[in-house]
């Protein structure tokens, strides 16, 4: 712990702590990626819960009780991600805080739990005036519109963008986070439509879009092309496999027959990352 890490420390204590004191851990709050409820916070959404976030305190399951309170940011950054990239091919960004525990009796169960990994997941509670639809901008929490969640349009994964955050209330470690890439995310609702049907709508979507590789890989190089485009599609992300099929769409209306590779090595899929 720095000097500078602990006096912001000290700004929310009533009396100055000393470093052995204190037990402190970083926490991914939340992201710029769909979430598990179709949902993803603008870049301008974690620049402003970046400030809101600061002081705020940690509890168990979004109980807001004060026996509950269980370790306070200090300190938060939004960190850019070259290496990675959204489901919507947008460069990845996250809101990263700094927390705080003084160290007692009662929690020194807790802080060996979260360094075992044991408690790792987490959840924040925010209030967003703005709900902007992907495909075509409204804002639902004034104007409704006809585009519906989990459905994709020209390609495009219909989701709701969550902006202009009025307020931050607290974050919470959970069993199931509503994000799936952050270490602590927003809360784990059903909100609009029911995530295990979204979750199965997306996967029966994803095959869809399979079935559609394999068959155009056949017109392009035949059946051994078919079984080799199956095995490269078979984990990719849903973004990858639009990409995958308009590759093989472009090759089709260009009469063009390719013939794959098909020796027993395995395909090298390096360029399609998976998580």
């Amino acid at each position: 712990m720095t000097k500078d890490e602990l006096e912001k420390i000290n700004k929310f204590t009533r009396r100055k702590f000393a470093e052995d004191e204190l037990y402190t851990f970083s926490v991914i709050l939340c992201d710029n990626d769909i979430d598990r409820d179709l949902e993803s916070f603008s870049d301008k959404a974690l620049d402003t819960l970046k400030d809101c976030f600061v002081g705020k305190t940690g509890v168990f399951d979004h109980n807001a009780s004060t026996v509950n309170q269980n370790a306070r940011i200090y300190d938060t950054e939004v960190i850019c991600d070259n290496s990675r990239k959204t489901k919507d091919c947008r460069p990845y960004r996250y809101l990263k805080a700094n927390a705080y525990m003084v160290r007692t009796d009662e929690n020194k169960n807790l802080i060996a739990e979260i360094d075992g990994g044991i408690k790792k997941e987490v959840s924040i509670s925010c209030a967003a005036a703005k709900k902007i639809c992907s495909v075509c901008g409204c804002d639902k929490n004034k104007d409704g519109c006809n585009h519906v969640k989990g459905k994709f349009y020209s390609d495009r994964l219909c989701h709701t963008i969550l902006d202009k955050i009025t307020d931050a209330y607290e974050w919470s470690f959970v069993a199931v986070p509503a994000q799936v890439n952050a270490g602590v995310t927003k809360r784990f609702t059903s909100d609009d439509v029911s995530t295990s049907s979204v979750a199965s709508d997306i996967r029966a979507a994803d095959n869809e879009l399979r079935r559609d590789i394999r068959r155009l890989a056949f017109f392009a190089g035949g059946t051994a092309a078919a079984e080799l485009a199956s095995v490269s599609a078979k984990n990719m992300t849903t973004q990858q496999l639009i990409s995958y099929k308009k590759t093989f769409e472009s090759r089709c209306k260009g009469g063009i027959r390719i013939q794959l590779d098909v020796s027993d090595k395995k395909p090298d899929n390096s360029d399609f990352s998976t998580r």
